[in-house]
């Protein structure tokens, strides 16, 4: 679960955090504190599906469901075989 903790927040620090700086953890909020946009999120999801082979149905991929990393990762448990 770390490993998965960890793989997310390593992609979402890449691809969405502009500020060297700033201190990323698993529950820093992530649509909430503007750090992950509506758009932001479809790539998310989509890196989601392709790394771990699940599909995440429409409904389930809300911002709250998306807010933090550890909130993410009980998403993506869930659709886990």
């Amino acid at each position: 679960m770390e490993e998965m903790k960890d793989a997310i927040l390593e992609y979402v620090i890449e691809e969405y955090v502009e500020d060297e700086d700033e201190v990323m953890t698993y529950d820093t909020p992530l649509i909430s504190g503007g750090i992950v946009d509506s758009f932001s999120m479809v790539s998310l999801k989509r890196f989601l599906e392709a790394k771990y082979k699940i599909s995440i149905p429409d409904e389930k991929a809300s911002p709250e469901a998306f807010d933090t990393v550890n909130k993410i990762v009980e998403l993506v448990k869930e659709f886990i075989g």
